[in-house]
Order: C-alpha cells, then sequence, then structure tokens
C-alpha cells in the first residue's frame, strides 16, 4: 500500500512535520515546472498547519507567488461566514503571506444552488492552465482531514458521490447535515501527486484505526477511497490518534 504513517506528539508537531512535506512538496514542484498547485481542506487539524506555514521559516522561505491554491470541499455559505473552509484559511493563513489574488481560487459556494456552483468550479479546474486538459486535475498536493465518521473532504458515509467516476466537482446532499456540500470527487483527489491527511485527536484514534486497518468499506469508510494512483499519500497524525494503530511507519 503506497501510504506512510508519520507521529507527531501532540498538534504542534504534526503541524511541523506536515508544514516540512508541504515545503518539500513545494520545492520538487517549483524546481520541476515553476508553479504548485494546492487543494485545501477546513478543519481543525489542518488549521494548526496554515498557522505554521504562516511563520518563521515557512512564512518568507515559500515562494508564496508560485503558489496556486484551491480548496477540496466547501460549505454552501458566503465566503465571509465564519463555517466558510475559505474564511478559515484566510484568517489563519492567507492574511499573513504575500499570495497574489489571482492565484486565490476558491469555490463559490455563495451561488443559490449548490449544483451551479460545482459545475462552476470544474469548470474552473478544467480551464486552469496548470490544472485542466486532461481527463482528471493533477494537483501537486491535496490535504485532507479525517472525520469521526470516515469522511474526508465532503465525501461522507454512504453519498452518490462516493461511485462518481467522471466528474470532477461534485455537490452532494448529506443526510448527517441536513444540506449540501461542494467537493473534488475521489478521482479528482486520487489524482494529486500527493496526498496529505493531517489528524489530531484521542477523538480520532478508533476511525484511524478502522481506516488504516480494517476491511476495505469505502461506502462505510469514505476516507478509505484515496490512494494516490500515481504518487503518494502521507498520514500525519498525532499519538492520541494513532494510539490504536498496530502498524505504522514513523518519521519525524
Amino acid at each position: 500500500e503506497a501510504y506512510e504513517v508519520l507521529i507527531g506528539r501532540d498538534l504542534g508537531e504534526v503541524s511541523q512535520i506536515a508544514a516540512r512535506i508541504f515545503a518539500e512538496r513545494i520545492e520538487h514542484a517549483i524546481s520541476t515546472r515553476g508553479q504548485f498547485t494546492v487543494a485545501l481542506s477546513g478543519g481543525t487539524t489542518p488549521k494548526g498547519l496554515y498557522h505554521t506555514l504562516a511563520t518563521a521559516p515557512y512564512r518568507s522561505a515559500i515562494p508564496w507567488p508560485s503558489v496556486h491554491l484551491f480548496w477540496g470541499d466547501e460549505r454552501c455559505r458566503p465566503p465571509t461566514h465564519p463555517e466558510s473552509n475559505y474564511q478559515m484559511v484566510k484568517e489563519a493563513l492567507l492574511v499573513r503571506i504575500k499570495v497574489p489574488a489571482e492565484n486565490i481560487h476558491r469555490i463559490p459556494a455563495e451561488l443559490e444552488y449548490p449544483q451551479i456552483a460545482a459545475d462552476s468550479y470544474e469548470q474552473l479546474l478544467r480551464t486552469h492552465p496548470l490544472l485542466g486538459g486532461k481527463s482528471f486535475p493533477k494537483f501537486d498536493l491535496v490535504l485532507l482531514g479525517l472525520g469521526e465518521d470516515g469522511h474526508t473532504a465532503s465525501l461522507f458515509p454512504g453519498s452518490d458521490v462516493l461511485n462518481e467516476k467522471e466528474r470532477w466537482v461534485s455537490a452532494p446532499y448529506v443526510h448527517k447535515l441536513s444540506e449540501h456540500r461542494i467537493t473534488l470527487t475521489p478521482s479528482s483527489i486520487n489524482h494529486a501527486t500527493t496526498v496529505l491527511f493531517v489528524v489530531s485527536g484521542e477523538s480520532k484514534a478508533h476511525i484511524l484505526k478502522e481506516v488504516l486497518e480494517s476491511d476495505y468499506r469505502p461506502d462505510q469508510l469514505p476516507a478509505q477511497l484515496i490512494r494516490a494512483q500515481l504518487g503518494q499519500v502521507h498520514w500525519v497524525v498525532d499519538r492520541a490518534a494513532a494510539s490504536k494503530l498496530t502498524r505504522y511507519v514513523s518519521r519525524s
């Protein structure tokens, strides 16, 4: 299986390990083709990573003008809403670094119909010179979290989007939340060069073990669908989240 599990002491160390991988992937992409594309995630653990990237040494060491930011999923909220993933990234990271406005590609989740927002974002991805023109987008990095129910991005258990093979972006209705979400499809995520999961906290220990060590049941454990076809999947987790794992590879 092309994944590795790296264990940090706590959220702070998880953020440092993840920031190092993030910076390495940026360096590699920019040295090979001058630009770096990433799809970002909402959630508390990713937020820790954004705070780390917004501080020394990353804030000044990363060539931010060559970094293009996209989003892996979004709530149907306006961009200024406190529950917006875009707004969270903006507050934690964007206001502290020098990324050109034209490199920031948020999901237009404020549109009246979620499906129109999904179509619009898919069109943006398909026509973006660094991503488009292929059967699926090839992000240099997709950043993901993990929910206590096994969801990642907005790929929830039992959702139709789990079987989507054509679309790049979808707007599934999430029964558990009684609302639509806008999300990259599993195929879009799996075409990334690198997938980086960040997971922290004791409340994630049971589901992390299920996803990594139990039988393949992607309909119930959507995070199991994420298997970078051409690249690598890194799981960066803290000791609390890793406490039930029985097999792993560690590096910090």
